[in-house]
């Protein structure tokens, strides 16, 4: 089993630079990798077991697996009641074609592709502002923080940081935007996931963990289990062939699906991430739309992230940053040490100061 999630784990080492925020790795880091170790196990069928084993009379049982996984099961979903006095399992029992409701189950055979697809939709905004950013806030640090570094070093570095900021004042506005393009696909891509796995569910996702917290509160005879209707463990397979005579033989058999114990477990998890993960994303872009609107607002946050600075020169800063230049001396603040981070807003201060009298 540590196999499996060993195979991912180097997903999760984290970067020397920090080029985002904790919502935006929530999707290209935890969610990715969530998604991908679900496909992997789903695909490792040595901890799982066979993924269908049919019972039924007179064909060779491998010949039924591999027909019924191909061709899908299905269930009769008004069948309910007693197991093992009125119904063999829910939603298998006899039936008559034409008139009782079929509900057929061919997703299995898709569940790991379909991870792994919902993967690499989490991951393109971040492969799309990795390739826009372009490793400018990289470039911008050139190893300031390293304490082996001497003073004059640093004094250089820092000059050349500022005289940057100061010549490309008023022109970062479109490096910002592309950013909040990302998140704002963040929160598309996870709404859109969410009506995505309602549709290859057949409708049963958006109210499928709902339905599972309701079930444990029922009592335990008026319980009909809602992962059991989502994700039978027991169905039925109707395989048909030419008998002796020519003439066509019906065989009705019963499938045991034990990848539907992981399948069933695994989107009761992901119907609480998804709903977590698009509640922090709308509150993000909620809180973007208000930095973006809000220069004092952006004050507030720069004066925090830059504590050993004096209230003026923050200020000053402040007025005189627009929304891209803002961003960039925010995102550098996550990156510097924080005494380095205050001589460099000292300096800026002064720099523009002295330009501005010019």
């Amino acid at each position: 089993m540590f196999d499996v999630f060993g195979s991912v784990k180097g997903l999760l080492k984290l970067d020397t630079v920090c080029i985002d925020n904790n919502v935006f790795r929530l999707h290209y880091k935890a969610t990715f990798v969530i998604l991908v170790a679900f496909s992997l196990l789903v695909t490792s069928r040595q901890y799982i077991g066979d993924p269908i084993d049919c019972i039924v009379d007179e064909i060779p049982l491998h010949v039924m697996d591999t027909y019924c996984w191909i061709y899908s099961t299905f269930t009769i979903p008004d069948r309910n009641g007693i197991v093992g006095k009125d119904i063999v399992q829910p939603g298998v029992a006899s039936h008559v074609e034409g008139e009782d409701e079929i509900k057929y189950h061919k997703y299995y055979q898709w569940v790991c592709f379909t991870l792994f697809f919902q993967a690499i939709l989490f991951y393109i905004p971040r492969y799309l502002w990795k390739t826009w950013e372009g490793g400018r806030i990289k470039m911008l640090i050139m190893d300031i923080n390293c304490t082996v570094l001497n003073e004059e070093c640093k004094s250089d570095r820092k000059k050349l940081l500022v005289d940057y900021f100061a010549n490309n004042l008023h022109s970062q506005n479109f490096y910002a935007f592309r950013f909040f393009l990302c998140e704002v696909l963040n929160f598309i891509n996870v709404v859109g996931q969410i009506y995505f796995m309602d549709f290859f569910l057949d409708g049963e996702f958006t109210t499928y963990g709902s339905d599972v917290v309701k079930f444990t509160e029922m009592e335990p005879e008026e319980r009909v289990d809602p992962m059991s209707r989502v994700f039978p463990k027991v169905t039925k397979c109707t395989f048909h062939k030419y008998g002796a005579s020519g003439t066509v033989q019906k065989f009705d058999g019963l499938c045991v699906l034990p990848l539907n114990i992981v399948n069933e477990k695994i989107y009761v998890f992901l119907w609480f991430w998804f709903i977590i993960l698009s509640v922090l994303s709308g509150l993000s872009l909620a809180y973007r739309a208000a930095v973006v609107a809000g220069p004092k607002l952006r004050f507030i946050l720069l004066r925090a992230r830059s504590r050993l600075s004096p209230n003026d020169e923050i200020k000053y800063i402040s007025n005189r940053c627009q929304i891209g230049d803002w961003f960039i001396l925010y995102q550098l603040g996550k990156n510097l040490d924080p005494l380095i981070y205050k001589h460099l807003i000292a300096d800026l201060a002064k720099k523009l100061e002295g330009k501005e009298l010019v």
